[in-house]
């Protein structure tokens, strides 16, 4: 029999659905190798406001209890079920997973990693696909974003949001950030937007007409939700795209159904949940398309804050009190 130590691992476990602070770390078993699978070692784990949700049974679908939360996770290879031959012990990947990651190792099925880039770093690594595999199935396969359209994107200093500007930039529009802070606007803008706006002010739609010289926006971009999804879609172009991506202001607005038809507007959902197993094809394209990007520099995964494994409580709570720049980072071990 392995000691004890070796045999378990630490991980974030919950019992119940339950606040941020009441969720602990504990010893729990080594997770097994079963076929066609990859124990990695994690190393960093990124961390969404839709997984804050999941630990509280607040999300759509909820994960059967016990469960480990995390989804998105970067780390080394520590062994392969037979008949792997893809992966071998210390490759350094990264990986997505419906839960588990929030823990010192994971199995998971060979197909959902990826060999970490050079020069990626794990909590970069951590920071990507969720994100950036949102936005660009959104931009291309919903809203079939052209070259020099304008493009608003709320909450454009958060994970979806960092991803969106990055994109929309690579695909020729003219982006305009819209954050709450000046601190998310300059990082908004150090991102690549081409300009920022402040959606708290009461004149902000007046300000986005300017900038886009009265046309109003091709696509809006929204992880928001709430309030300011209304006043956005008031100022969206004609046969322009709203994407509703989730709802981080906590709540869920109510489109009067004359303002689409007024506006020549139209509102798309977009849920890469659904994506694998509705769209395979397009989901394996949007992804070689985003690790060529990764791979070629191209793109630079907006790594925020980073918290260490003690304290990841930390981290759900920067994203439920809408304080983080980028993506939010729990690190395992270095």
């Amino acid at each position: 029999m392995k000691p004890y130590l070796e045999s378990t691992m630490k991980a974030v476990v919950v019992q119940n659905y339950t606040a941020i602070d009441d969720v602990q770390l504990a010893h729990v078993p080594m997770p097994e190798l079963t076929p066609g699978s990859v124990r990695v070692r994690v190393r960093a784990v990124g961390i969404g406001f839709v997984d804050g949700l999941k630990v509280q049974g607040l999300y759509q679908t909820k994960d059967p209890l016990p469960f480990i939360p995390g989804t998105e996770f970067a780390g080394e290879v520590d062994g392969v079920a037979d008949g792997v031959s893809e992966y071998s012990a210390g490759m350094q990947v990264m990986g997505m997973v419906r839960s588990g990651a929030l823990a010192e190792y994971v199995v998971v099925p060979m197909e959902a990693l990826r060999i970490l880039p050079d020069g990626i770093s794990p909590e970069a690594g951590a920071s990507f696909r969720v994100n950036y595999l949102t936005a660009h199935y959104a931009l291309t396969e919903r809203a079939k974003l052209q070259s020099g359209e304008q493009m608003l994107v709320l909450g454009a200093a958060g994970g979806v949001g960092t991803a969106a500007i990055q994109l929309g930039k690579i695909f020729g529009a003219r982006v305009i950030a819209a954050a709450s802070t000046e601190e998310k606007r300059e990082f908004a803008l150090g991102l690549g937007a081409d300009a920022a706006i402040d959606y708290n002010r009461p004149n902000w739609r007046e300000e986005l007409k300017d900038l886009t010289e009265n046309r109003g926006c091709d696509v809006i971009v929204d992880p928001v939700g709430g309030a300011i999804s209304l006043e956005a879609f008031r100022s969206i172009a004609w046969n322009g795209r709203h994407l509703v991506i989730g709802f981080a202001a906590g709540n869920i607005p109510a489109l009067p159904f004359n303002l689409p038809l007024l506006k020549g507007g139209t509102l798309l959902g977009v849920d890469l949940a659904q994506v694998p197993r509705r769209e395979p094809e397009v989901y394996q394209r949007t992804l070689r398309d985003l690790f060529r990007l990764l791979g070629d520099r191209r793109l630079r995964p907006a790594v925020g804050r980073i918290f260490e494994f003690e304290r990841f409580y930390d981290a759900f709570k920067t994203l439920a009190g809408r304080r983080a720049l980028g993506k939010v980072v729990v690190r395992v071990a270095r």
